[in-house]
């Protein structure tokens, strides 16, 4: 969602102290989610007949949605070292954190959508992803811990860059660009709060809606971006 930057700021980028290269961190770290997709189809055999292989296509929704929320996480954290190639040691402890959390939260992120996804799967109440009402709220809380800390990980990221930028060699442009992203991880963490507060404060039959509160997240981020983008246009056109 963050705007190109124009030629003339890539050249003044090119003057900081600006590593661009692939370093080892960003290998490890692609081995790291690499790993984590695995672990979302590792549990998975061969099927055995047509039926285990029409319930493992069945399957594919949940896995999908798995998926691409690891590629997302990937997205912005690949985003983050080619914008700004940091490698001293504060960025990558919170980069360390970041890839801990991804590998910790993989599988209550398969649990809570096989279990969405179950009856669609197995059959009406032949999942064998089981949860009892009670543990709907403790579900929810999980998820939305994970979510808050991954994306204000990115945050502090994303802050200590814009805050070395005259080191790193930013443009004012840049700097702004690097504002919004960490308005946008912000965000992010503002609604895994809400979801994390439904999830607490609804009855536990009703602690599954929290779930739709990340569904808030598309028009928010568009309304935030629009503005920005009024911003952007009225500072540096």
């Amino acid at each position: 969602m963050n705007p190109p930057l124009h030629r003339q700021d890539l050249e003044n980028a090119r003057a900081g102290e600006r590593n661009n290269e692939i370093q080892r961190i960003e290998t490890f770290s692609d081995g790291v989610f690499a790993f984590a997709v695995t672990l979302l189809i590792v549990s998975l055999e061969v099927p055995h007949s047509f039926n285990e292989l029409i319930t493992t296509m069945r399957g594919f929704l949940g896995f999908g949605i798995s998926f691409f929320i690891l590629v997302f996480i990937w997205l912005e954290q690949h985003r983050f070292f080619r914008s700004y190639g940091m490698t001293d040691g504060g960025t990558l402890s919170l980069n360390i954190a970041l890839l801990f959390l991804v590998l910790f939260y993989v599988y209550p992120l398969k649990f809570l959508f096989s279990l969405i996804f179950g009856d669609m799967v197995y059959g009406p109440e032949k999942s064998p992803f089981t949860i009892t009402y009670k543990q709907i709220p403790l579900l929810m809380s999980i998820y939305a811990l994970g979510f808050i800390a991954i994306y204000f990980l990115f945050f502090l990221m994303f802050h200590r860059a814009r805050n070395h930028s005259e080191k790193l060699g930013m443009s004012p442009l840049e700097r702004f660009d690097c504002g919004s992203t960490m308005y946008r991880m912000l965000i992010m963490v503002a609604m895994g709060g809400l979801s994390l507060l439904a999830a607490l404060l609804l009855k536990d039959g009703q602690a599954g809606w929290a779930g739709y509160v990340y569904f808030l997240l598309w028009p928010a981020i568009t309304i935030f971006y629009r503005y920005r983008k009024r911003l952007r246009k009225k500072l540096f056109h």
